[in-house]
């Protein structure tokens, strides 16, 4: 099982920081008129700028890792330190 934590770069150029079992249906959904998060539904487009994959035979172990990985990002990251993610990841996106 993999879970995944990621950032997507909103359409005012704010990033959002997020966690999904299925990063391609869940960039769907955010970019959809009647599903994602209530915050990127105002900010579309948005596209999707850094994720990191955690996999674990047990799905309960990756889904918490990367709750754990977004909770991070979310409230002990600065802004700066999060665009630096972004920056190194760049051209890592599949």
């Amino acid at each position: 099982m993999t879970a995944y934590t990621y950032i997507l770069r909103c359409s005012d150029n704010s990033l959002y920081t997020g966690w999904t079992t299925d990063l391609k249906r869940r960039l769907t959904e955010h970019n959809s008129e009647d599903q994602g998060a209530k915050y990127t539904r105002a900010r579309r487009p948005c596209k999707l700028v850094y994720y990191e994959a955690f996999e674990n035979e047990d799905e309960t172990e990756a889904k918490r890792s990367a709750m754990q990985r977004e909770w991070f990002i979310k409230n002990k990251m600065t802004k700066k330190q999060k665009e630096n993610l972004v920056i190194q990841f760049q051209g890592r996106i599949e």
